[in-house]
């Protein structure tokens, strides 16, 4: 294998993940396969394209998490932060096989902590980890960066939250040994791109999960509050950010955004590695132009340019991330912007998944106000005022659900000239929410408690030249391919 095939000081072993179709640990699961461990895992509501992906690796997916699945007798349970020693009504466990794994002793980690100790630092194959942290951007900047360091020859291993149109998989291991040797101490260590997310790593290890895989290259992105089911405030999420910042070593780059006031107050609690700004007029790397065609500046100097078919500021900030962070394994802002004009985004990431009468339906993964509206300025940008988008998104985060930001969606949707929200398992009030905009039959945002509803709400309004966005970090009921087909039927 090209990756870190199964060794002596590395031998096959047979892990069981726990809530193995997230895309972390889904990404896990593909990494472990690669590397020759047997993996099975089991989930509950699994949708594409994770399981498809697994499936195709030849994994064995197994629905729920009853306690017979002790009997695969595994080496190691990887256990996903999904799973907890939550109670049912009935008092009954809400996940069994976590009790019996407890009961019996058997061995368990995080996912984080297996792909740390037997991926990212294992020692007959330490790699140069560069990892992505940010509230927004982590998936579209990891893979922009991925196919960056591919294009040079790099060949990378990553994981991103995400399946990277350039490369169709989610994970990979990459070359065992860097093909070109770069400068510093970790010079011919193979390189690996990761997704950095500030969640926390299990039910028994409260810690961020980036905090485990010590990169040498650490891009943090933006940072703003998020997660209102784990953390209180911001200055909690900076304390968690200036965690992962400890972990990088002398030698290594912290890759920082210097438009952010709140990045700032986390290098200010202590820096102890080299620092490349972006973004802003005064950084290292700074850009001039529209976000679709622009000069790259280092440091007040033109050294590159970037025309792409990616639209928005946030795109152009992400692009400065992984281009800053490409320089430090030695690829040049002109290799990288070569790469980036021909890179293809991520699924759902404003991802075209149709057109029938007329109307264009995309599937974007926005679903925190500051994402919805950077979503929506840019497609706005992109298309001119005179066309009508139609926003359709579900609160599903924890963040979301527990209405947190309820009164920043108003702001979050003004780019939309229609909006519909699909209401299911909210305990506030979404129509309230959205009152400033104008909610009813007729108005200008409409809600519904089931997606038939929401459908033919949408249906009974759009017409030839509509770009319906529907946003959700999850499957979102399949909506896409049911709006495009009761279209296809008017």
């Amino acid at each position: 294998m090209a990756g870190l095939a199964a060794t002596v000081e590395c031998p096959a072993m047979h892990i069981h993940i726990l809530g193995i179709c997230g895309t972390f640990m889904g990404g896990v699961a593909a990494l472990a396969r690669e590397a020759g461990h047997r993996v099975t895992g089991c989930d509950t509501g699994v949708y594409p394209p994770m399981s498809d992906q697994l499936r195709a690796l030849g994994i064995e997916l197994i629905e729920g998490y009853g306690a017979e699945q002790t009997g695969l007798r595994p080496d190691m349970y990887v256990v996903g932060n999904v799973v907890s020693r939550a109670r049912l009504p009935d008092g009954s466990p809400k996940f069994p096989l976590m009790e019996a794994i407890l009961e019996s002793g058997a061995p368990y980690t995080s996912g984080p902590q297996w792909l740390s100790e037997h991926v990212l630092h294992h020692p007959s194959c330490p790699r140069h980890v560069l990892a992505v942290a940010g509230t927004h951007g982590k998936t579209t900047t990891t893979s922009m960066l991925a196919w960056v360091l591919e294009c040079a020859g790099l060949a990378p291993g990553f994981l991103v939250g995400g399946v990277p149109l350039d490369f169709g998989v989610s994970a990979r291991l990459g070359a065992a040994r860097r093909p070109v040797a770069g400068s510093g101490p970790a010079g011919t260590e193979p390189v690996f791109v990761i997704e950095a997310d500030e969640y926390d790593t299990a039910f028994f290890d409260k810690r961020s999960k980036f905090v485990h895989y010590r990169p040498r290259t650490a891009v943090l992105n933006n940072l703003e509050f998020d997660h209102a089911d784990i953390f209180d405030n911001l200055a909690a999420i900076e304390r968690q950010f200036h965690h992962l910042v400890r972990t990088v070593p002398a030698s290594g780059r912290v890759v920082v955004n210097g438009l952010e006031e709140s990045l700032a107050r986390v290098l200010h609690q202590g820096c102890w590695s080299e620092v490349a700004s972006f973004g802003a007029v005064v950084s290292d790397f700074s850009a001039e132009g529209d976000p679709s065609a622009f000069d790259v500046l280092h440091q007040g100097h033109k050294v590159a340019r970037l025309e792409w078919s990616l639209t928005g500021e946030h795109n152009r900030l992400n692009a400065l991330a992984a281009i800053a962070a490409a320089a430090h394994v030695g690829v040049s802002p002109a290799q990288a912007c070569e790469a980036l004009s021909r890179f293809q985004n991520v699924k759902r990431r404003m991802e075209l998944r149709g057109t029938a009468g007329g109307v264009a339906v995309y599937d974007d993964f926005a679903h925190h106000p500051t994402a919805i509206r950077t979503t929506l300025d840019g497609l706005r940008r992109k298309l001119g005022p005179e066309a009508r988008i139609l926003a359709v998104f579900e609160p599903r985060s924890n963040t979301m659900k527990l209405g947190t930001m309820k009164s920043q969606l108003p702001w979050a949707l003004e780019s939309a000239d229609l909006v519909f929200c699909h209401t299911a398992g909210l305990d506030w009030d979404a129509a309230q929410a959205l009152r400033p905009l104008g909610v009813g039959p007729g108005q200008r945002a409409q809600t519904a408690g089931d997606i038939d509803t929401l459908i033919a709400q949408i249906h009974a309004v759009a017409r030839p030249g509509d770009q319906v966005v529907c946003m959700s970090n999850g499957g979102f009921g399949g909506i896409h391919a049911r709006l495009l087909q009761a279209l296809a039927s008017a």
